[in-house]
């Protein structure tokens, strides 16, 4: 598998009420109403100026916070394709890879915000290249259960195509 990407950067302990506010949570968590929030205590004009290729790049800790799985889909209501941090939030990592979407640990540092990232997963090995300024990172191996569940769409998905976690 691999992905042609651009990267949207933010820093460390980007928590799930940046991700999206606990004041619109309150009003629905219907992510396709509230993908037009997304980070907009952050940057107000982020959520209008997501692209279909785009990728979120962080620091250490992203997705702290509340448990909510609505910090997730409406990540992937906007288009978001995968999120690379250097650490994330146990419950965050785990309703990602739940819900279908790749989430990368490797060292973000180099990544600038706009650069054109190729991610490629081949077997547990995880690579994240910048290709204009030939950087290569390599991301933890992601354990072959995740992939498979990555590659259904999801842990629904997985167990109606599976039958079991086997």
């Amino acid at each position: 598998m691999s992905i042609d990407v651009r990267a949207r950067v933010f820093g460390d302990d980007v928590n799930t009420d940046y991700i999206i506010s606990s004041r619109r949570k309150r009003e629905t968590i219907d992510e396709s109403r509230l993908k037009e929030y997304l980070f907009e205590g952050v940057d107000p004009a982020f959520a209008a100026s997501v692209l279909p290729d785009d990728v979120i790049v962080a620091g250490s800790s992203f997705g702290c916070g509340s448990a909510m799985e609505v910090a997730v889909t409406v990540l992937q209501a906007a288009g978001i394709r995968a999120v690379l941090a250097r650490t994330f939030a146990r419950s965050f990592y785990r309703n990602a890879i739940n819900n279908g979407m790749l989430v990368i640990e490797c060292d973000t540092l180099p990544i600038v915000e706009g650069d054109r990232l190729r991610v490629q997963l081949d077997g547990s090995a995880v690579q994240v290249l910048i290709p204009a300024r030939g950087i290569v990172l390599n991301g933890a191996p992601m354990p072959e259960l995740m992939r498979r569940i990555l590659e259904s769409g999801g842990v629904v998905e997985f167990l109606k195509r599976e039958g079991s976690f086997r």
